[in-house]
């Protein structure tokens, strides 16, 4: 998927603006970043459209938070509010798991708390 179509998609599901969903999907990418390991970081930045890798941080060590922490995390990078917020982040991971190889989605989501699990809309 091309970057324009994501962010799209994203906007759709959100029901945002496209400049909205842009801001969203980059604070929660960067949200991603803070979560994952270092590898992980790197393996999922290069399944993203090429405007994105630049949002998802590569750290050293990963900080450990739970879905309300992440939530909150991207709602004080965008200015929306919780609520928002974590319909932005379902949108933002169910574009992902579309987006990018099963496996290399499976693995984004193994390091992160099963509630993460349950934000992935089903599309099926």
């Amino acid at each position: 998927m091309e970057y324009k179509e994501f962010v799209q998609t994203v906007a759709e599901r959100a029901g945002l603006s496209r400049e909205e969903a842009a801001d969203l999907t980059r604070a929660t990418l960067g949200a991603l970043g803070d979560r994952l390991s270092a590898g992980e970081a790197r393996h999922l930045a290069l399944q993203l459209p090429e405007p994105l890798r630049e949002s998802l941080p590569v750290k050293d060590k990963s900080e450990q938070f739970g879905l309300h922490d992440f939530v909150v995390r991207v709602s004080n990078r965008t200015g929306l509010t919780v609520q928002e917020a974590t319909g932005g982040v379902r949108a933002v991971l169910t574009t992902l798991r579309e987006t990018i190889p099963g496996e290399a989605f499976d693995h984004v989501m193994s390091q992160l708390p099963g509630e993460f699990q349950e934000m992935v809309e089903s599309t099926t």
